[in-house]
C-alpha cells in the first residue's frame, strides 16, 4: 500500500506518520517511510539545494528539481518496496508540487504540472493521501521558534495560495482524506488509523 501525507508546515505530518508507522508495524506490516524531497543519495543532494536559503532558484528550476528528486525516489526505493508488499509512507508527494509550485509559485500551468507529476511519479498514484488541514495562523504559531529554510521564507501570500491549492485538491480527489489537524493528537490519530485500516481491508 502506498500512503502519502500532505499539509503545510506545523500540521503534524511527521508526528502522525510516526504514529501510523508504529501502529502498522504492531499489526505485522513491513513499513518504510521517506520524506520528499529525499530518500536517496541523489534526492537528498537535491533537497539540500532546494532548501538552501542562500540560493535564488527560478520557479521553473524549482519545479524541475522537486520532480527530479521524486523520480529518483520512486524508481530507486518506492516501486521495489511496493512490489515486495511493503507499506510505503511518504512525507509529501506530488500534491505538494501542485500546491506549492502550481498554486503558490505559478511555475507552470496546472495541466503542465499534472503531466510532469505523472512522469516524475512513474505513473504511480497513492492509494491514500491524508491532508492535515491547519490555518496559516496556527502554522505560524506552531513553527515560530523553528529556523526557516528557503521554502518556509516565502511569505504569507504564498502560503495562502498553497493552502488554497491543497483545499481544491482535497475536494476533487477521492483518495485525499482531509483531516482537521487542530483536533487533539488522539482524535487525528484515530481518524487516520480508521481510514488506513479500511483501505487495507479492501486491498
Amino acid at each position: 500500500m502506498f500512503i502519502t501525507f500532505e499539509g503545510i508546515d506545523g500540521s503534524g505530518k511527521s508526528t502522525h506518520i510516526d504514529l501510523l508507522r508504529e501502529k502498522l508495524e504492531e499489526e505485522g506490516y513491513h513499513v518504510e517511510v521517506f520524506r520528499e524531497p529525499g530518500g536517496t543519495e541523489l534526492s537528498e543532494k537535491i533537497r539540500s539545494l532546494l532548501l538552501d536559503s542562500q540560493l535564488d532558484i527560478d520557479p521553473v528550476s524549482e519545479l524541475l528539481l522537486f520532480s527530479a528528486a521524486r523520480a529518483q525516489l520512486i524508481s530507486e526505493r518506492v516501486i521495489p518496496l511496493l512490489e515486495e508488499g511493503a507499506v510505503v509512507i511518504l512525507d509529501r508527494f506530488y500534491d505538494s508540487t501542485t500546491a506549492y509550485q502550481g498554486y503558490g509559485r505559478s511555475s507552470a500551468s496546472l495541466d503542465a504540472i499534472a503531466e510532469l507529476n505523472e512522469l516524475a511519479s512513474h505513473h504511480r498514484e497513492p492509494d491514500l493521501t491524508f491532508y492535515l488541514q491547519i490555518s496559516l495562523e496556527e502554522s505560524k504559531n506552531r513553527t515560530a521558534k523553528l529556523p526557516k529554510d528557503r521554502m518556509e521564507q516565502s511569505g504569507d501570500k504564498f502560503f495562502r495560495k498553497v493552502i488554497e491549492g491543497f483545499e481544491k485538491l482535497a475536494s476533487s480527489e477521492n483518495r485525499i482524506i482531509a483531516i482537521d489537524a487542530s483536533l487533539s493528537l488522539e482524535q487525528v490519530q484515530e481518524l487516520i488509523w480508521n481510514r488506513t485500516e479500511q483501505a487495507l481491508n479492501q486491498s
